[in-house]
């Protein structure tokens, strides 16, 4: 974290205060993380945070350019810093897999939205919805114990950088 977020917070006519700094450091130690799990991870060593001051804050460094959300699933949205590399997200609706996928990948499309429909995509707030390949493998008679037919063992993955 270098200092120009200081002086882009001040510039803009926020105070410092410990609590914003423990909520953007919460953030990019956390990589993905919702308000809950900013909040969980400030408390480790402030009690003094509470939910409304972490969303409030999150606004503040979304506005200042500092942090983005995406929204992964129907729960609240997952914020992240924007010193990661600039990325969109696949989601398995099956097993929640989240997967970060470099922009470039998008574009050929991203270039049409812009050339017929004068569009031009966000892609920091892209997430785009489907089934992995490890879920849309048909069931095999070696199914583990335990799972039901048609489904798969398949534990939930960390989230991965394509």
């Amino acid at each position: 974290m270098t200092d120009d977020w200081r002086e882009r917070l001040r510039g803009s006519g926020y105070r410092l205060t410990p609590q914003r700094e423990l909520i953007l450091s919460a953030v990019e130690e956390l990589g993905h993380a919702t308000p809950d799990e900013v909040l969980a991870k400030v408390r480790e060593q402030s009690s003094a945070v509470n939910v409304s001051t972490v969303y409030r804050t999150l606004e503040v460094l979304e506005e200042l350019g500092l942090v983005r959300h995406a929204h992964l699933s129907d729960r609240a949205p997952t914020y992240h810093s924007v010193t990661d590399h600039e990325h969109f997200h696949l989601v398995c609706r099956n097993c929640r897999r989240i997967t970060s996928v470099d922009p470039g990948v998008i574009t050929p499309l991203s270039d049409r939205l812009r050339d017929e429909h004068a569009f031009v995509v966000d892609v920091g707030h892209l997430t785009v919805f489907g089934q992995c390949t490890d879920c849309e493998r048909p069931a095999h008679a070696d199914h583990p114990p335990g799972t039901p037919p048609g489904t798969h063992a398949h534990p939930e993955e960390p989230h991965t950088h394509a």
